[in-house]
């Protein structure tokens, strides 16, 4: 068997807790795995630290390191989780943040401390920003005036997570902002590229709003997979439908596509409501499959089921591809190789 086969390289991107899904069932289907976060939160201890260092919000990268700990149930993976109680100074941050902040400075490189931490943890994988550069999420809202038909801009990523508005547009601050090297680089030489699930609005769509990492999502050789969060999030998503993660999704970056989509089967009943997701995933080019993905009476993925759901995903062939349209010209393979190079990647 090929090492595709046996031991894919999957670039997994999001952040928080969907990224954490992903990642705990992406690790029992390989060891080559890289985590592309994003690094806008500017909440809780994350906020904290990003505003008196100036550094990278280190909080969804210390989830993503723990969720590759070479033992997850273990002692560095738990401290680099505990949060420490309180009322003074350490109040509310968590000992992986810290760690992340102290490193940042010696090393001078926030990818470096990250690559530090991961080889404490002996992880499965590596951890990257999606920017070297701390950004910001701005959105246009309505329904936070008395006429419906005004929007609001709100700028922060607290801020619109928990808005009670209906978020219509994010926009990333800066509006052009760098892509980590590292991460485009992977995306590039992936076998495998999944997105999602996670805050739709502030973890899943950023990574389409960065133009490098778009780039690389669009012209990758990699099997994409786009994996739908089970319900709506109060706030950012309240009220949306599968259907409607899809096209906000299509909205923010027209020329995206994936080769699959992925829906729990029990979040989306057989029926019309199943084929509206299906037509709506065709404006990403891509199949949906409908596969018991969540953990019983909850909100939040399997890590075994959708651990299995992805393998049967990355193991049927792919949708025949359409090919790539820019600027009215069709692209085919010739263009798309001369993206990568032939750097070598390191996916530890």
């Amino acid at each position: 068997m090929t090492e595709w086969e046996t031991n894919p390289a999957v670039v997994a991107l999001g952040g928080g807790h969907g990224l954490y899904a992903t990642l705990s069932a992406v690790r029992r289907l390989t060891r080559r795995i890289c985590a592309v976060v994003t690094v806008a939160d500017d909440g809780g201890s994350s906020g904290r630290l990003r505003t008196e260092l100036g550094m990278l919000p280190p909080g969804d990268l210390r989830m993503a390191l723990a969720a590759l700990a070479g033992d997850p149930d273990g002692v560095w993976a738990r401290a680099l989780q505990h949060r420490f109680g309180g009322s003074g100074a350490l109040a509310g941050h968590s000992v992986g943040n810290l760690i992340l902040a102290g490193l940042t400075e010696v090393l001078g490189n926030p990818v470096a401390a990250l690559d530090e931490v991961a080889a404490m943890l002996d992880s499965t994988g590596r951890v990257l920003p999606m920017s070297p550069i701390a950004l910001d999420i701005e959105a246009d809202v309505s329904g936070l005036e008395s006429d419906p038909r005004v929007s609001r801009c709100i700028r922060g990523q607290v801020a619109v997570a928990t808005t009670p508005g209906k978020v219509r547009r994010v926009r990333l601050i800066p509006s052009d902002p760098p892509a980590s090297p590292e991460a485009t680089s992977a995306i590039e030489h992936a076998d495998v590229v999944v997105l999602g699930p996670g805050s739709w609005f502030t973890s899943v769509i950023p990574h389409v709003l960065v133009p490098g990492l778009r780039d690389a999502l669009v012209y990758t050789r990699a099997h994409k997979i786009l994996v739908l969060n089970l319900a709506a999030q109060p706030g950012e998503t309240a009220g949306f439908s599968a259907e409607r993660h899809l096209h906000v999704l299509s909205q923010h970056a027209p020329e995206f596509t994936v080769d699959e989509v992925l829906v729990d089967s029990g979040s989306v009943p057989p029926g019309r409501e199943r084929e509206h997701v299906a037509r709506a995933a065709e404006q990403l080019r891509a199949r949906v499959t409908f596969s018991d993905v969540a953990e019983t009476g909850t909100d939040r993925h399997h890590p075994g089921k959708l651990a299995a759901a992805l393998d049967q995903l990355i193991r049927q062939p792919r949708p025949q591809p359409a090919g790539l349209r820019v600027e009215g010209r069709h692209m085919g393979a010739d263009v798309r190789s001369g993206l990568g190079g032939k750097e070598r990647v390191s996916w530890r």
